[in-house]
């Protein structure tokens, strides 16, 4: 007689975080504050008056509080501190000060990038990163400006995306002074490394044993198109190397933490080597600017990453105007960052890329990847569902499985979130 197996119980908990994960979101200063009119990006394409969060902060910080996120990314801008070279303007910084002092009287945790993308019109004139004296100029900027916010500070970022500023500039060539030198590639990478390694140790020397520092480097996941296939693994590990661990490899010794921007997934095919890799977004999901929608990779790269140091989730969001879109792709990422967690994996925090909706680089403003959608002409906020959804995460500290059904359920999710928020509004005018 066949024995009776055990009816399998279906698990109902929430998929729960380490206590004290860090839950955000992410923004650059040029990308949300405008009239910006001392950084490079000003030649070439110009934000505008972008979000005007240069004036809007406040407004915006109470809308971090009211979603519950307990952390927020953000950056102070090079150009706006030091306009001229070696002239330095206290009012800016001063600002910087009554921006971070807002986002701590909220009890938000404060990671502070140095430098994401923008530079000064002079440093651009005298060749940029290219040059060895901006290693120089960008220590300076540093060490007079870090007394003046440390109070406000809880973990600095010295760079953002090395590699994405270096294949923007000189290979794909969509960004101010692009040029094709291989040397330039070179020079620039070797700089940014140095410049990391020197305010890293500036910045241990005012913090002993704390304040951590790291960097956001953009890691991509990669792949064969043929499991079988030697070459197609060959140019997945050298590409892996180049892109994902070069860099940390260079500046080892100096990364309290291992900040991850992961947006991309990447497939190699044998008979596509010399065109670079093969296009699949034809069968996959996509976000509106044709990136491939793949959870499975941030799973790939934090598990290939994961080291004896902490892990932030630097950035990670979706380009869309589709918010049913945006809110199965914060469960299925966030989902396979648990998986990662529960492989092992020091994963400490997530930062959603982006609060707003902002100007998207050379892309411009049409790309929408905020929680908090910005209506340009007005600069009116408004809170999207998928910002509630987050929120619900948040207050979990995990994913409640009831979230799973409104994937696929746009119309139930949409007013079961519209209902919420509706109570949230009326709370929050209590």
């Amino acid at each position: 007689m066949l024995q009776k197996l055990p009816k399998e119980k279906h698990n109902h908990d929430i998929l729960k975080f380490p206590p004290g994960f860090f839950w955000g979101t992410a923004t650059s200063a040029y990308q949300v504050e405008g009239g910006n009119i001392n950084a490079d990006w000003e030649d070439f394409k110009s934000a505008g008056l972008a979000c005007d969060q240069y004036n809007r902060y406040e407004q915006d910080f109470d809308l971090i509080s009211q979603l519950n996120h307990n952390a927020h990314r953000l950056s102070i801008e090079w150009s706006r501190i030091e306009p001229k070279e070696g002239q330095f303007d206290q009012a800016e910084i001063e600002h910087y000060v009554k921006v971070l002092k807002k986002l701590k009287s909220l009890n938000l945790t404060v990671m502070l990038t140095l430098w994401h993308f923008t530079l000064p019109k002079w440093v651009a004139d005298i060749g940029g990163w290219e040059n060895r004296q901006t290693i120089k100029y960008f220590d300076r900027f540093v060490r007079r400006v870090v007394p003046k916010i440390s109070l406000y500070v809880d973990l600095w970022v010295t760079i953002n995306e090395p590699g994405v500023y270096i294949y923007e500039t000189y290979v794909a060539k969509e960004w101010p002074h692009s040029k094709k030198s291989f040397l330039g590639q070179v020079k620039t990478f070797l700089n940014l490394t140095s410049a990391h390694k020197k305010v890293y140790k500036y910045l241990h020397s005012l913090f002993p044993g704390g304040k951590p520092v790291g960097i956001a480097n953009n890691i991509l996941s990669f792949e064969p198109y043929h499991k079988h296939s030697l070459l197609e693994q060959l140019t997945v590990s050298i590409n892996d190397i180049l892109t994902n661990h070069l860099f940390y490899f260079l500046t080892r010794g100096t990364h309290d933490f291992l900040g991850i921007n992961y947006y991309f997934h990447v497939r190699f095919q044998h008979g596509n080597l010399s065109t670079g890799p093969i296009n699949l977004n034809q069968t996959h999901e996509i976000s509106d600017l044709g990136w491939e929608v793949y959870p499975e990779g941030i799973f790939d790269v934090l598990t290939d990453l994961a080291d004896d140091i902490p892990i932030y989730i630097t950035e990670c969001g979706i380009a869309t105007t589709n918010d049913d879109r945006r809110n199965r792709f914060l469960i299925a990422y966030l989902q396979e960052v648990a998986r990662a967690i529960r492989a092992g994996v020091n994963v400490r925090g997530f930062f959603y890329w982006s609060l707003i909706d902002n100007f998207e680089w050379h892309r411009g403003f049409e790309p929408r990847f905020g929680l908090i959608e910005v209506d340009y002409q007005t600069q009116q906020r408004k809170i999207r569902p998928s910002a509630l959804v987050y929120t619900d995460i948040i207050q979990h500290n995990g994913i409640p499985h009831s979230l799973l059904r409104f994937i696929g359920h746009t119309v139930q999710a949409e007013e079961v979130l519209e209902k919420r928020y509706k109570e949230m509004l009326k709370e929050s005018q209590k």
